[in-house]
């Protein structure tokens, strides 16, 4: 298991573009008044070639203004988004039964009543009983009727909901034949739901991938929006990464001038966790099972990295983000399904992004309806407990390094046609390789007799930096043939800033004397590394204490659309709700445990929650949709 990351960790930082909008309007609001009132007096005493200047100034900060405005839309909706929950193997199967896992008429209210925000409804659009292969393209009217009643159901109970286009696999195999088929569904999906409100989303197709490549993606996606715009002007549109819909396809994504959008982007890693057991995948998942996600400070700062470009990209293109799925197969065991869960619905919120949960009532689900029952403790990773402190690795030193004076053990071999050299100062090893030769192991810096033992676990952590941006290969392993590795080949990127990395193993064997590598070959970029540790390491879990333990004030959800819950286990005795002026709006007793507050009849907007006992009070700001 591989680590790599800067200094810094995860903050409560508000990264939200939307505040940076909302910054920016009100400047531009403040000084387009100035300017109206400075230009009304400036015109008493001007000419007309100067009043039409200045009031041609007017207009365009206006125009500015009207424009900010309207980028804020696309970010309020996002916030509305907030949680939300797939209708999964559903309607994106190629029949609503043949995975095993139908919608239900009952389920927008549960999902509501659990307080969720919104749903996604994955929709596989070509089957032949549902549309025509052939122009027009006909889609069938039972089937888009049936659509609407999941959709009417989700916004009758107060839900918002996205529509999409999933599994359009003869789309991903022959894009160009295909696009007209392409956007004649979109065009009458477009045109079926335009009168419906801002509560309705349509995201354009899910994870494209295959032939249908990025420069291709880029086109299609320019060319639906197009096709959505001409029935619905205004509506929010969802729109995805090539290369499978993740982070990796990120920087090849070419954002259409539209003021309507959102980013969505699904995430599931490490995905030998995630994906443990899916049968689907392939052999290799069965590999797999047994595989642990901890929680620890190295395992979030990996995911930290790995997002890191989706906020500055969120940031510099000034778009809000939506990650559509996220999910741990069931075949993981609960309690890291649960930690994973939890982590990643903290840290996206802290960023101010929606998402929605994969799925709801199948093999990465919440909900069983066989058993009619719910996971508990993945329904409280969702919406109910709070970020806890990360798990952490109490090590015992096996080796440290110490360049101050020497190489310390390590040394450099040289294969093929490699020409490197390796010294020591500043207490790091620099390597200059004048000739990478053809291989990464034409480069290696070893250091040998590492004493591990079977069934133990290991970290391996160093800093590293390099004279340019460079791959290369860190790991453990046997210092004679095969030359196994007992960490992974870890491939990973050096730059010019020097990064901390780390990998965490567990050995199946005892080997008394394992080699540390570096495998540096291919490149002639110099290399340096300092402060080499290894590490034998025991695990120090924290207990995360969920919803309803008896030393816990929850009240969720929050934004809350209906139903406020107050799980009362401190003594509070009383509740009022207030708005931002202090008028009380609403006020009872409380009991102890669940106290059901019904939020129907009040208006959408900011207001306070206040909570008053004998010997204590609280004060929680509440968000009503």
């Amino acid at each position: 298991m591989l680590f790599t990351h800067s200094e810094d960790k995860i903050t409560d930082k508000d990264y939200s573009p939307a505040k940076k909008t909302t910054i920016w309007f009100k400047i531009i609001f403040i000084f387009a008044y100035i300017l109206i009132f400075v230009s009304r007096s400036i015109l008493m005493y001007t000419s007309n070639s100067l009043m039409k200047i200045i009031a041609f100034i007017i207009v365009a900060f206006a125009v500015l203004t009207s424009h900010a405005q309207n980028q804020g839309k696309a970010f309020e909706i996002n916030q509305k988004l907030g949680r939300g929950i797939n209708y999964g193997n559903m309607f994106e199967a190629p029949a609503e039964t043949a995975w095993g896992n139908p919608w239900q008429p009952e389920y927008a209210r549960m999902v509501s009543e659990l307080g969720f925000n919104h749903v996604r409804i994955p929709i596989r659009w070509e089957p032949e009983d549902r549309s025509s292969a052939s122009p027009p393209y006909t889609i069938e009217s039972t089937f888009l009727n049936r659509v609407k009643q999941v959709v009417d159901s989700a916004l009758n109970n107060g839900l918002l909901a996205i529509i999409n286009m999933h599994h359009h696999d003869v789309l991903y195999d022959d894009p160009d034949r295909q696009k007209a088929r392409f956007l004649a569904q979109w065009k009458q999906i477009s045109e079926f739901f335009k009168d419906y409100s801002d509560s309705l989303l349509f995201e354009i197709l899910n994870e494209p991938h295959g032939n249908l490549t990025a420069d291709k993606w880029n086109v299609f996606a320019s060319d639906a929006l197009q096709t959505i715009r001409e029935d619905n002007p205004g509506r929010i549109v969802l729109i995805g990464t090539p290369e499978y819909g993740g982070l990796g396809g990120l920087q090849k994504l070419l954002l259409p001038d539209d003021e309507n959008i959102i980013l969505t982007i699904h995430y599931y890693n490490p995905f030998q966790f995630t994906h443990q057991g899916a049968d689907w995948v392939g052999e290799d998942a069965y590999d797999w099972l047994g595989t642990k996600w901890q929680d620890t400070e190295e395992e979030r700062n990996v995911m930290a990295r790995e997002f890191a470009p989706l906020v500055t990209f969120s940031e510099q293109n000034h778009i809000p983000v939506h990650i559509g799925e996220f999910g741990a197969y069931s075949a993981a065991d609960m309690a890291s399904r649960a930690k994973w869960t939890t982590f990643l619905s903290r840290y996206f919120e802290q960023l101010n992004w929606s998402w929605a949960y994969w799925e709801f009532s199948a093999g990465f689900g919440i909900y069983n309806p066989v058993s009619k029952t719910y996971y508990p403790e993945l329904v409280n990773a969702l919406l109910h407990n709070s970020m806890p402190e990360p798990a952490k690795y109490e090590g015992t030193a096996i080796y440290s390094s110490n360049f101050q004076t020497t190489t310390d053990g390590w040394a450099l071999s040289q294969q093929g046609t490699a020409v490197a050299a390796l010294t020591n100062s500043d207490n790091s090893l620099q390597i200059d390789i004048s000739n990478g030769s053809t291989e990464t192991w034409h480069v290696q810096l070893v250091r040998n007799n590492m004493a591990l033992q079977e069934g133990k676990k290991y970290r391996l952590s160093f800093k590293a930096q390099a004279t340019s941006q460079r791959g290369f290969s860190a790991y453990i392993g046997k210092n004679v043939s095969p030359w196994t590795s007992y960490s992974g080949y870890n491939l990973l990127t050096a730059t010019d800033s020097l990064q901390l990395f780390t990998i965490i193993f567990d050995m199946n064997e005892t080997d008394n004397s394992a080699r540390i590598v570096f495998d540096l070959g291919k490149s002639e970029s110099g290399f340096t590394v300092t402060h080499v540790s290894l590490e034998e390491i025991v695990l120090t879990p924290v207990i995360q204490r969920e919803s309803g333990k008896k030393d816990r004030l929850d009240i969720y959800p929050n934004p809350v659309t209906q139903n406020l819950v107050v799980n009362n286990c401190q003594n509070y005795e009383k509740f009022v709700l207030l708005d931002t002026s202090g008028k009380i709006l609403m006020e009872r007793q409380l009991v102890q445990n669940q106290n059901i507050i019904n939020l129907g009849n009040i208006r959408p907007g900011l207001y306070f929650l206040q909570l008053s006992g004998k010997r204590n009070s609280y004060l929680e700001k509440i968000i009503k949709y």
